[in-house]
């Protein structure tokens, strides 16, 4: 059913109808907004993996605060 998936003309297809649907003058707006959406969850998703890092490699008898 989906074997071809996704070919060039149905992402132009789609691009126009991005375009027409939110207009050109707020879609730079929005790609920011995106942009810095996506850096803040990759910021996060890193801190939360350090966290994990650091509390698996503290022993309870090592004189790590907790």
């Amino acid at each position: 059913m989906l074997r071809n998936g996704l070919e060039p003309w149905h992402l132009l297809v789609l691009a126009i109808v991005i375009i027409v649907l939110f207009g050109s003058k707020k879609l730079p707006d929005t790609a920011r907004a995106l942009g810095k959406s996506m850096r803040i969850l990759k910021s996060e998703a890193k801190a939360m993996k350090d966290d994990e890092g650091a509390a698996v490699h503290s022993a309870p008898g090592d004189g790590a605060v907790r």
